[in-house]
């Protein structure tokens, strides 16, 4: 696969309920060695403007988005069991929130998870949903292998705490419904033989990849970065401004991607079965 691109994409999301979140970063590396840049926006990202720019990519560039594209929905046969209007298939879960969440500013999902119905499923601050199942939650297919691979997953039902996911992964669905399929998303759509793909990555496993030991995989100065990039086979990086989570978690992630995208196994897990893959995605990196 690697011969396929020749560009590839960190970005690192956020669902906070901002124009410009500081949790929105994008980083680009080449093909080779040298070393991923930080793609700049004057004032920061907006959500919208991460859309725009993935609607204006077209050379053959791996687009890996940190964010759950789809909730669980293998385990009890629907994302929101019991109710009669819930979505058949991961495409036409973004399609509903997207249309829930239509007056709501900056791609937010403030509506979504504010709806009588599906807030039943949401553990929420001071509201936990009579739905939300007791302990971390309900989790995807993919999420349960990245457990028995020693990796730490939260929820999407789970809007608490730092480590929540819920709101990233909902303004996520947000702008992949209006990609339009102009950008294939894999594995809901098939990878075609030329231009972008877009694919969900888990940041702690380029971590993990590149020798970050667990519980540490946050770089925040520059020797740790060149440290973790040169294990991947990177060239160190130039300077930053400042060194935060989202800058080096998306630079780490276009390094990852350069070389994973070479390992046709990552790109046939044994778990992800055709329901799988349409309702509920899968992870890029878990085998």
């Amino acid at each position: 696969m690697r011969s396929r691109f020749t560009r590839f994409a960190g970005i690192d999301w956020s669902g906070q309920a901002v124009a410009r979140p500081r949790g929105l970063a994008v980083a680009v590396a080449g093909v080779g060695d040298d070393a991923p840049v930080l793609v700049e926006r004057p004032g920061g990202w907006s959500r919208d403007d991460v859309c725009d720019w993935l609607l204006a990519t077209r050379d053959d560039v791996l687009i890996g988005l940190d964010l759950s594209p789809a909730l669980p929905f293998c385990d009890h046969g629907g994302y929101f069991p019991g109710w009669d209007a819930s979505p058949g298939d991961a495409k036409a879960l973004w399609a509903m929130v997207d249309a829930l969440a239509g007056d709501d500013p900056h791609l937010g999902v403030s509506s979504v998870v504010a709806h009588g119905e599906i807030a039943r499923h949401f553990r929420q601050r001071f509201a936990c949903g009579d739905r939300f199942e007791a302990g971390r939650g309900r989790l995807r297919v993919c999420e349960v292998a990245q457990r028995a691979a020693g990796l730490s997953p939260t929820s999407c039902f789970n809007l608490i705490g730092a480590a929540q996911v819920g709101k990233s992964s909902l303004t996520g669905m947000r702008v992949l419904h209006r990609l339009g399929g102009q950008v294939p998303v894999w594995p809901f759509d098939p990878v075609p033989e030329r231009g972008p793909v877009i694919v969900e990555i888990y940041t702690t496993i380029a971590a993990r990849a590149a020798g970050v030991r667990p519980g540490r995989s946050k770089l925040r100065d520059a020797p740790a970065l060149d440290a973790a990039l040169a294990v991947l086979g990177s060239a160190g990086h130039a300077p930053l401004v400042r060194y935060d989570d989202h800058a080096t978690d998306a630079l780490l992630s276009a390094a990852w991607l350069r070389r994973a995208a070479d390992a046709p196994a990552l790109w046939a897990p044994a778990g992800m079965t055709p329901a799988v893959a349409r309702t509920e995605g899968w992870t890029f990196g878990i085998g």
